[in-house]
């Protein structure tokens, strides 16, 4: 049996996902949630209705990282994303925290702001996110000096949290002139396949984004 992916093809989380499984070639059924029956059945199987949600014999694995992790274990391939060494693993995990906190939660703020009520909107919170997002760039720039991949000389775990996260912040905040080797990054992860393929799935979904998609990426 394979597994399925109940999952949206423009969700940043879902991305970080379906990386990991072109990755390493992964066969799995995909059930977008543009189809309402897979909505339900994800209502059903995770009430939270967040996704991404993995089922995989009989078994339900919500969030993207221990889906990824899930992978990981069941699902071993070339592209080994955790690394066997326990020490190694340890900072590849504290990069993917690093992404999902640091960048796609302010990312997120910025962008789920602009869809309330203008009334209702919290200039101060997207102030406090922007400022956020300057901090961990800053952060970023410095470790990923002499890197190639977040961790490292090997794609991982965090560079799967980091692709989608890094795309998406740019849009909603623009990485400075001032982080060049976050720049160079980014414009690396782009280049990757697994991700190349998500983005270009996610195409058709441009319009959804609330503070407008710039013409490029």
């Amino acid at each position: 049996m394979t597994p399925t992916l109940y999952a949206h093809p423009f969700s940043s989380y879902c991305q970080k996902v379906l990386i990991a499984l072109y990755e390493n070639g992964t066969p799995f059924e995909y059930r977008t949630l543009e189809d309402a029956r897979n909505g339900t059945e994800l209502e059903a199987l995770w009430p939270i209705k967040r996704f991404p949600v993995l089922v995989d014999d009989g078994r339900t694995v919500m969030e993207a990282t221990i889906i990824i992790e899930h992978l990981c274990l069941h699902y071993p391939g070339l592209a080994r994303l955790i690394p066997d060494d326990p020490r190694e693993a340890l900072a590849v995990r504290l990069l993917d925290r690093f992404f999902d906190n640091y960048v796609a939660t302010p990312m997120q703020k910025i962008v789920l702001d602009r869809i309330r009520p203008e009334p209702d909107r919290d200039s101060y919170g997207v102030k406090e996110a922007r400022a956020m997002l300057d901090r961990a760039y800053g952060w970023l720039d410095r470790t990923l000096a002499g890197r190639e991949w977040a961790a490292g000389r090997t794609f991982s775990l965090a560079d799967c949290a980091a692709a989608p996260s890094l795309f998406y912040a740019d849009w909603a905040h623009p990485v400075g002139e001032a982080f060049p080797h976050v720049r160079d990054y980014r414009r690396r992860l782009l280049a990757r396949p697994s991700f190349a393929r998500a983005v270009d799935e996610a195409r058709p979904y441009r319009g959804y984004f609330p503070l407008g998609a710039p013409d490029r990426d």
